[in-house]
């Protein structure tokens, strides 16, 4: 009896992990399908007038991580190329010793893109607040968004489905490790299946504030 018992407990484990698995995969799956046809090189990119560039961690010293400093290499590229007029960088700033969108902003003036092409959104802690904040905060409506393959999916998912019309832009100009990309990878089935559940069940709202639109309409 307690052999069968333990059988039965084996399968409805094993079938409980692969139902598991298969809800992990299917939004990933989605959104890959959904992106394909909206991914671009910077040169094929039709041009717009913001990137959004979003962040991706900082080293102990306060400067960007090599992922992050990909990003922004990807944006300036777009700036120079004369693909966007504007690179919103937007990260998370949640303590006064950690500040993604600054350090963001070193980098991207030590690669010669002006001051006053950058903005920072100082509240972008997730991707999900970065597309929201976007719209709701800068008035943006139409944006090229800039981030490694892994994440660009998602990114252009959540963009969309919030109303704000997205392309995106692989930063592809460094070479990773193998086990990095990996972890990468597997964390974005979480993430992206997180992300579904913040469009269509918890709908939560960042932390807003006052409307700072980057283009102001002259009447």
């Amino acid at each position: 009896m307690w052999k069968r018992i333990f059988k039965w407990t084996q399968r409805l484990l094993l079938a409980l992990g692969l139902l598991g698995l298969v809800g992990l995969l299917i939004p990933r799956l989605v959104t890959a399908l959904y992106a394909a046809t909206r991914i671009y090189t910077v040169e094929s990119v039709p041009p717009g007038r913001v990137a959004i560039v979003f962040g991706a961690g900082l080293r102990r010293d306060g400067t960007a991580t090599a992922i992050l400093r990909d990003r922004v290499m990807t944006a300036a590229r777009l700036y120079f190329a004369g693909k966007v007029e504007i690179l919103l960088m937007s990260g998370d700033n949640s303590t006064d010793a950690y500040n993604e969108p600054v350090a963001m902003q070193a980098y991207a003036l030590g690669l010669g893109v002006p001051r006053q092409a950058i903005v920072l959104d100082y509240a972008g802690n997730r991707t999900y607040d970065t597309c929201y904040r976007a719209k709701a905060i800068f008035g943006v409506e139409d944006a090229i968004l800039v981030t490694q393959d892994f994440h660009l999916p998602r990114a252009l998912f959540l963009c969309n489905a919030l109303g704000l019309e997205a392309v995106g832009v692989e930063s592809n100009n460094l070479n990773y490790l193998k086990r990095s990309l990996l972890i990468w990878n597997v964390r974005e089935l979480l993430a992206t299946f997180g992300a579904f559940m913040d469009l269509y069940i918890n709908k939560p709202v960042p932390v807003l504030g006052d409307p700072e639109p980057i283009f102001v309409e002259e009447s």
